[in-house]
């Protein structure tokens, strides 16, 4: 039996909405509380230390207002962690961003990075911070993630999404599947995101023998102009439940 999967929603896009032109429209954190509102059951950031789209001041404003699970996402340099141990998330997924990239798009190479982020991960836990490692769907890498002390992986689905209907469906989400899989026999939660759907996200969710959380941004904001906001939260959650 599967379990529940979660909707966190990534909030970046709106903050850069709001950064283009100054101010405060639209209100990030109304927008938060709302998209909370709308059924959403984790809002997820992703400070980068240009701040071009959340800035580390809206990381501190949005954790008092949340009911739901805050995970912040980020490369866990001095800066990034001094913030999240400062605003103490439910939590922590850890990306291997470099500082100028435009967005996340491949996973830690864990047994080579284990030293490092052996280190990072038992930060977190001192704090009582879940951490969760974005992996390539390799199920090697999942119980490395295992070995360093993750809690979940966050499986990097851009290729999925990519090739998701010019493909053979049974030969894109073998990889997807045998990570899960991995993931969950060595005792971690299963996450995932990047480019996840309404058309893709269906099909991803069944397939996989568990998956905890999706976490999704800028589909969902981009679907949101079309079809309302409330609307957008509520498509999602029913892809997640299968109805």
């Amino acid at each position: 039996m599967q379990l529940v999967t979660r909707l966190s929603v990534n909030v970046n896009k709106i903050a850069t909405l709001r950064n283009s032109r100054g101010g405060n429209l639209p209100n990030l954190l109304q927008m938060v509380q709302d998209i909370e509102r709308f059924g959403a059951e984790g809002i997820t950031v992703h400070p980068r230390p240009d701040e071009r789209h959340i800035r580390y001041s809206d990381v501190r404003d949005i954790k008092p207002i949340l009911r739901t699970e805050f995970n912040i996402e980020g490369y866990p340099d001095e800066k990034f962690l001094a913030l999240v141990e400062e605003v103490n998330p439910h939590q922590c997924t850890l990306v291997p961003d470099p500082p100028g990239v435009l967005t996340s798009n491949t996973g830690w190479d864990v047994k080579k990075e284990s030293g490092f982020l052996i280190d990072i991960i038992a930060r977190l836990k001192e704090k009582g911070i879940r951490s969760s490692l974005f992996i390539n769907p390799d199920p090697s890498q999942a119980i490395a993630a295992a070995e360093v002390g993750a809690d979940r992986i966050e499986i990097y689905t851009g290729d999925y999404a990519h090739q998701f209907g010019n493909r053979a469906f049974e030969e894109l989400i073998l990889p997807y599947q045998t990570t899960a899989k991995a993931a969950d026999e060595a005792g971690l939660g299963v996450n995932a995101g990047h480019d996840l759907n309404l058309h893709n996200l269906r099909a991803f969710k069944t397939a996989l023998c568990r998956l905890d959380e999706v976490s999704i941004g800028h589909a969902l904001i981009c679907d949101a102009l079309y079809l309302g906001m409330e609307n957008t939260v509520q498509l999602y959650l029913r892809c997640l439940k299968n109805e």
